[in-house]
């Protein structure tokens, strides 16, 4: 349970909710947390999953991520009007961007509930409900950042990268891209994987909960998977695998080399870049 006692209390009203949805969705007191719930989202004051401290493990919030899917349940679907273009949808846009301190291009689109802060751009792209992207980080052209994913500061998702949401079950960790990485076109990271800090993917490298992500830099293979070590430059690879009508290649991901610390950030990953002929 949180430790402000104004939290506290609507986590308590959202975990009843959600588990008694039926009668108590109409209760007013209930449905009110739900929505102060996502209000508090939507301005950064709640985060679906926090980082821990000196970069110790990140905390998962099941119960906001509860009133996410409580929220869907008591919105209806409405028409939504912006200059030529119409939506209908559930859950609004957020609005305001300059008072947000956010460059967003048309036609960037972000739903309420999901969090921008300032000097974020956002480039014609998506994101969802849920999602938190920090000041300093590049959505290009395309990019779309699914619900709940939790995006760092001074990250550069390039053209066509696709973040996945991760909604259900509520306890379960969304996708996770922390401070500094840089994802090359059309990358995807899904299915609650985390890039920790600083992490270069190339372009169409794809990392799911189950894809091998080899470490071929030292004289013994080491395999992770849903996790990317800090400052990792990482391509698509292949490698071999029996099965009854033979041996074929399939997809995994090559860790071959790390940021230099040396450097700083923007001259790192340009260097990176250069030292390992990474394609972005």
């Amino acid at each position: 349970m949180h430790e402000d006692p104004v939290i506290a209390a609507l986590e308590a009203r959202v975990s009843a909710c959600f588990s008694e949805r039926g009668p108590l969705l109409k209760d007013p007191e209930h449905r009110e947390a739900v929505l102060q719930t996502i209000a508090l989202l939507d301005r950064g004051a709640l985060r679906v999953a926090s980082p821990g401290e000196a970069g110790g493990p990140w905390t998962v919030h099941a119960w906001v991520k509860q009133a996410i899917l409580l929220y869907f349940a008591i919105q209806e679907l409405h028409t939504i009007e912006l200059g030529p273009f119409e939506f209908f949808d559930k859950i609004a846009l957020k609005r305001d961007w300059a008072a947000a301190g956010v460059r967003v291009v048309p036609p960037a689109t972000a739903r309420y509930g999901s969090f921008i802060e300032a000097g974020a751009v956002l480039m014609p792209s998506y994101i969802n409900i849920g999602a938190w992207v920090g000041g300093g980080t590049m959505v290009d052209t395309w990019a779309t950042v699914g619900s709940c994913a939790q995006i760092g500061r001074h990250v550069h998702l390039s053209g066509g990268v696709g973040i996945g949401g991760v909604l259900e079950p509520p306890g379960a960790a969304p996708v996770i891209v922390e401070d500094g990485c840089f994802l090359g076109s059309r990358a995807i990271v899904v299915e609650g994987v985390h890039l920790e800090r600083e992490v270069v993917l190339g372009a169409n490298v794809t990392l799911t909960a189950s894809t091998p992500i080899l470490d071929v830099t030292g004289p013994e293979l080491v395999t992770y998977r849903g996790r990317v070590p800090a400052r990792s430059v990482v391509v698509p690879g292949t490698r071999a695998k029996e099965f009854p009508a033979g041996t074929f290649q399939v997809a995994c991901a090559l860790i071959i080399g790390r940021r230099k610390e040396s450097t700083d950030q923007r001259t790192s990953l340009n260097q990176a870049l250069r030292d390992f002929d990474v394609p972005v």
